[in-house]
């Protein structure tokens, strides 16, 4: 391949750093014939505080035939720039004297394309703003964005094909079930997921007590460090509760049950153990992913933190490091576990409402987490002073269970007045 070597001086309008003043430029696909004819010009990069994309210059360079362009940066860059230093020396003719300038060399490739700026911009007006940054990236950008380009757009054309094979896959699937069969699959299966997080279910007992053991929510351990946090609740004023009310610092459920504290004092100590657990349960529900070591707070016991985090998360791979994550089956083993709680405090029997008010829940979804634990659900009237005094829902656990059954398709929708 001939080549051809010309010096361009020029110096970087508005440049205080003066670093790079002059370049040598060599062209690749030919000799030159009159290179003092020849008018070049110098982009540089407008990120001035980036310590490596300030010194990127692009060179350009038009004849009657072809436009040459070079680059500083990328895979165009010529090796000899970082093995030696050039220097371009300007002699003063009437003063015998010679200015020394920095300078570097640039390998001019001729540009082929002839539709690099088309007159017509109509076709780019129409691209979507990706479609535009791509095509900055195809030009300008660097090594690695342009992998990334590339990877993200065999990327999609792979999504493409597996898109294809599932539609494929599951008209298939759809033409040797039926809709109607493949409706009762995803409802045994939503009420096998849902059933997967329950407590352990004593179906044989005698006693509604004895169906979801107390022991299987608190251990006799877990109970006895409730002791402490608990008794501000076993001790609580009328006026503690109505400031607790206005703060909202407990739940609608728990402040309401506080009104009814047996005055035995074994009772009362029993009593404020589940709610203090209850509220804590309800207010660990809330939260998406955990990333404080105690996430309740330093009050909230230290074997109390250790249950909620192994029992009720679930792990999650994100930037490089392991979080906690209350996903929806970890929300809904939340609300399950807090369900058959509220059951032994309040006799076997429930308002679902409240519940599903302070769980921030839909009634279709704490419905269908209350008939997996095999509950009775009838309507009642509410607490007056929740949700206007609406229709409550209450769960009751009574034996002998009945037959736990799929739902029989999906509920119908409401329309739309």
């Amino acid at each position: 391949m001939a080549t051809a070597t010309a010096t361009a001086t020029w110096r970087y309008r508005g440049d205080p750093e003066g670093e790079r003043p002059a370049a040598l430029v060599r062209f690749a696909n030919g000799r030159l014939e009159r290179p003092e004819s020849l008018q070049f010009t110098v982009y540089r990069n407008r990120d001035s505080a980036h310590p490596r994309k300030r010194h990127r210059r692009i060179l350009v360079s038009e004849t009657e035939r072809l436009c040459y362009v070079g680059h500083n940066f990328g895979s165009q860059v010529m090796r000899c720039n970082s093995l030696c230093r050039y220097f371009v020396g300007v002699l003063d003719k009437s003063s015998g004297q010679m200015d020394v300038y920095n300078a570097e060399m640039f390998n001019m490739q001729p540009l082929l394309s002839d539709n690099v700026m088309p007159d017509d911009t109509k076709d780019y007006q129409t691209k979507s703003y990706r479609e535009k940054m791509d095509l900055c990236i195809e030009a300008f950008g660097t090594s690695k964005q342009k992998r990334a380009l590339s990877s993200r757009r065999m990327n999609a054309v792979g999504s493409d094909i597996v898109s294809t094979a599932v539609t494929k896959a599951a008209a298939n699937v759809i033409d040797a079930k039926g809709v109607t069969g493949l409706m009762q699959d995803m409802a045994q299966d939503d009420v096998q997921n849902i059933s997967a997080f329950l407590p352990p279910c004593h179906e044989d007992a005698q006693r509604p007590e004895h169906v979801y053991r107390f022991e299987d929510i608190l251990s006799a351990a877990e109970y006895e460090a409730l002791r402490v946090p608990a008794a501000a609740l076993a001790s609580i004023t009328a006026e503690e509760m109505a400031k607790r009310a206005e703060e909202r610092s407990l739940c609608s459920f728990v402040l309401e049950e506080l009104k009814f504290l047996p005055t035995d004092e074994k009772s009362r100590d029993h009593k404020a153990r589940c709610l203090w657990f209850l509220d804590t349960l309800i207010k660990f529900s809330q939260q998406k992913v955990i990333k404080k070591k105690h996430p309740m707070g330093p009050e909230c016991p230290h074997i109390i933190s250790k249950k909620l985090m192994k029992n009720f998360t679930s792990l999650t791979y994100n930037n490089g490091s392991i979080q906690n994550l209350i996903s929806a089956s970890m929300k809904a083993k939340i609300t399950a576990y807090a369900i058959a709680l509220a059951l032994h405090i309040n006799n076997f029997q429930t308002d679902l409402t409240v519940l599903q008010n302070d769980l921030k829940l839909s009634e279709s979804r704490i419905l269908d987490i209350a008939k997996a634990l095999r509950l009775k659900v009838s309507k009642a009237k509410g607490v007056p002073g929740l949700e206007n005094d609406q229709s409550h829902k209450l769960g009751t656990l009574s034996l002998p269970l009945p037959t736990q059954k799929a739902p029989e398709g999906q509920r119908k929708r409401k329309k739309m007045s």
